[in-house]
């Protein structure tokens, strides 16, 4: 059963969801696109993305969306296991992947099946067998608690509403010392009940 929530900002959020991933989905299908936002293996290189991204087939990297670098918080370790928020097209969780070797495992989560068809296909070219993608929300994750060693997004919870339920998931599957290591849009002043309703200032 579908469910439509009304979260403290006066938006229907099934409305916004679906706007998100037909955004995202152009991203997907057409990266050639000009979008509102920087996208490409340029604009990942300009944000100086570890020498890893340079083994991420194009196939991710032509609809890469991040709006900064989660791995400049730390590169992650051997074995460590990672969920990625809002893996999109798959190029951090490919990065990722590489980092974490083998022994480690990632797991991307998204929304959109156009960005996880793509993510997955990336994976396969790249011979990644230490990464998943999954159709999930970011305000229910289908993970047990205490699963991930640490938590990379990119550009990604800014877009939800509810940021409450996101991060109450976040530490929940989090074990305990485990870490969170995000990119994301900020602001600094208070947006107006006017602007809060505006779809396409949530989804750009």
């Amino acid at each position: 059963m579908s469910e439509v929530m009304a979260v403290d900002v006066d938006i229907d959020v099934g409305v916004l969801k679906a706007e998100i991933k037909k955004t995202y989905s152009s991203v997907s299908t057409e990266p050639g696109t000009d979008f509102i936002f920087p996208t490409g293996r340029g604009w990942a290189e300009d944000l100086e993305y570890p020498p890893e991204l340079a083994n991420v087939p194009d196939v991710a990297v032509e609809s890469f969306a991040g709006v900064a670098n989660p791995f400049s918080l730390g590169r992650l370790a051997e074995g460590e296991r990672v969920l990625d928020l809002g893996s999109g097209a798959g190029t951090d969780s490919l990065v990722a992947a590489q980092m974490v070797g083998p022994d480690g495992k990632v797991t991307g989560i998204d929304m959109t099946p156009a960005m996880l068809e793509k993510a997955r296909g990336a994976a396969g070219v790249m011979g990644a067998t230490n990464v998943d993608f999954l159709e999930s929300e970011a305000e229910r994750l289908p993970f047990a608690d205490e699963t991930f060693d640490v938590v990379i997004s990119n550009g990604v919870i800014d877009l939800i509403p509810d940021k409450d339920a996101v991060f109450s998931e976040l530490h929940r599957v989090l074990r305990p010392g485990g870490r969170l290591q995000i990119a994301d849009v900020t602001i600094q002043n208070p947006v107006s009940a006017e602007g809060r309703r505006n779809i396409d200032l949530w989804t750009g």
